[in-house]
């Protein structure tokens, strides 16, 4: 028998570079920026137990409160419209000033490195209440104890788990922009800047170290605690409780007590039935103040490209008997 043709593989293509880092510790469980995480978890939630007493007992100054409701807002709105509706769902783009100033808007709310913010919320949606979401307070099944411990789970328990989402497959995109990278690993950076400027402002319009004090504890730690308790509700309370208008795959509700501290994001069942949307409160009273801010800025020339919905396609959205149509019929 004379021997076949010899088969002489092909080259393989060598597997693309891996993109760098966007944070300290990239995929590990412990890296810097969890440390950090939890220190800023842990403190200003005592803080934020210490502050009913506090202001009972001494009063709070106008000063004080108002770095604490500043400083608030500024990183609420930084997350809101910045790390999640702009990074996370492109509900808007944006010229290159405001882009990097919503990076570091966001980051100033000390929840984490704006990458791993987006990977695991894109992660979120793509899972949502179901296997593989990271933290749906149904994880454990729907009984009173185990809807409990789910709720503990979604609120901040799932920061602590082992399993981190893959950045490089859920926010490729920004860690290909080296300056959203470099935020992004400055995390610790920006929550020490973040946490300084209220006592600096303090300090320098009282002229003393009591003001500058009292200023960390308000408008630093109290209000990093209360922001991040917000923020957390939307991944707890908005996915157990609330009105569900609108047709989506999971049990995302409309809970409308946070909305006016949450800046629009509690509306959360409309964000789940469509999630690029630039606006959460689409019904008349719905409060939404990053919808709001979102429009300064595109009157500005600053964001473009815009998604507001339609009306057409908010009751494309809508479960059968709550269009405006089924409405006005029910009322003849």
């Amino acid at each position: 028998m004379t021997a076949g043709p010899e088969v002489i593989d092909a080259p393989q293509a060598p597997d693309p570079a891996p993109l760098p880092s966007a944070t300290l510790g990239g995929d590990n469980k412990r890296s810097i920026e969890q440390i950090t995480l939890l220190l800023f978890i842990t403190v200003p939630f005592a803080a934020l137990v210490a502050a009913v007493p506090l202001a009972w007992g001494w009063g709070v100054s106008w000063l004080d409160l108002g770095l604490l409701a500043g400083m608030y807002f500024l990183g609420c709105h930084g997350i809101t419209v910045g790390f999640h509706r702009y990074f996370t769902h492109g509900s808007f783009k944006a010229k290159r000033p405001l882009r990097i100033a919503l990076a570091l808007a966001g980051s100033m709310a000390v929840e984490g490195p704006l990458v791993r913010w987006v990977a695991d919320h894109r992660k979120h949606h793509k899972f949502s209440d179901a296997e593989g979401d990271p933290h749906s307070p149904w994880r454990y099944g729907e009984t009173v104890p185990a809807l409990l411990k789910g709720l503990w789970w979604a609120h901040m328990g799932w920061m602590f788990d082992e399993e981190q989402t893959p950045q490089q497959k859920y926010a490729p995109d920004l860690i290909k922009d080296t300056a959203i990278r470099r935020i992004s690993r400055q995390f610790v950076l920006w929550t020490v800047v973040s946490l300084a400027i209220p006592p600096l402002v303090g300090g320098l319009v009282t002229w003393s170290w009591q003001g500058a004090a009292t200023a960390f504890f308000w408008g630093s730690l109290v209000r990093v605690a209360l922001l991040h308790h917000v923020t957390w509700s939307i991944n707890s309370i908005c996915h157990a409780v609330g009105k569900r208008p609108f047709k989506s795959r999971d049990r995302s509700g409309n809970v409308w007590w946070l909305a006016v501290l949450s800046c629009g994001e509690s509306w959360h069942n409309l964000h789940h039935a469509d999630p690029t949307s630039a606006r959460h409160g689409v019904e008349r009273g719905q409060i939404d103040s990053s919808a709001r801010l979102i429009r300064w800025f595109e009157k500005a020339g600053w964001a473009y490209d815009v998604r507001w919905p339609s009306a057409a396609r908010i009751d494309s959205r809508r479960k059968s008997g709550n269009s405006r149509e089924d409405h006005a019929a029910k009322a003849a």
